[in-house]
């Protein structure tokens, strides 16, 4: 896939120090891809929010309605403005992916007329690395996908490219949905005909984000159930 094909669609909000600093060089790695990158902020203070409007392929914008899923409809409804056949949405924290792994991903990724989606996903060994938890629920996200689409991959790591043609299919979703809309897009395509590809890819898990404390395995309680529902609503939803 060529680079020029692609916009890429994100969320941010920097809630500490220490957060603020793993965002700041992570997206300044991003920025490198000179490429329209379209952010909504969930609330981060204005000296980050400078910093971000210094990018001068960065566009930001604030959510008109809080919540992860509006953040992220947010910014799909920008990069839907320009004429970019593929979009990428990431998480804004993955400086290692960024600083890389993102070029070659995309020049990797297929773009034939019909791939839906192109999954940027950990080998076996890199799955690994991550916290045992963490593990443990996205292995079962990861099953609960392949019993819909049909390919057994990771479908959990992060980033991934989609074709613009699939956005109309997200507009029916409501806040609930949380990190549902990502399972979710992935069986729409599939039910509408589309290829769901992955790339596999050497993936670690950074060494300061192995730490497997009480409230991360909450959030990823909270991340299964969600993921859980949009898979299962992609199933359901009529299509054309």
């Amino acid at each position: 896939m060529k680079k020029s094909e692609v916009s890429l669609a994100t969320i941010s909000w920097a809630r500490d120090e220490p957060e603020e600093l793993l965002l700041r060089e992570a997206l300044k790695y991003l920025a490198e891809l000179d490429r329209p990158v379209f952010i909504t902020d969930g609330g981060s203070g204005e000296e980050f929010l400078q910093f971000l409007a210094g990018f001068p392929h960065f566009s930001v914008f604030k959510p008109e309605v809080p919540g992860l899923w509006n953040q992220v409809k947010q910014s799909m409804a920008a990069a839907r403005g320009t004429d970019s056949r593929f979009i990428l949405y990431t998480e804004p924290d993955k400086a290692d992916f960024f600083k890389s792994s993102l070029p070659r991903f995309i020049d990797q990724a297929p773009d034939q007329e019909m791939v839906g989606v192109v999954l940027a996903s950990r080998s076996p060994q890199s799955f690994r690395t991550f916290p045992e938890f963490q593990q443990k629920t996205e292995t079962t996200i990861n099953n609960c996908c392949a019993e819909v689409i049909g390919t057994s991959t990771d479908y959990t790591y992060g980033p991934f490219l989609f074709n613009r043609d699939l956005l109309p299919g997200l507009d029916r979703l409501d806040g609930s949905i949380g990190w549902g809309w990502r399972p979710y897009l992935f069986g729409l395509a599939h039910r509408l005909g589309y290829r769901v590809e992955p790339l596999e890819m050497e993936l670690p898990c950074p060494p300061d984000q192995r730490e497997d404390t009480s409230q991360e395995r909450l959030y990823r309680m909270r991340q299964l159930q969600q993921n859980i529902q949009g898979i299962v609503l992609s199933t359901t939803v009529p299509v054309p």
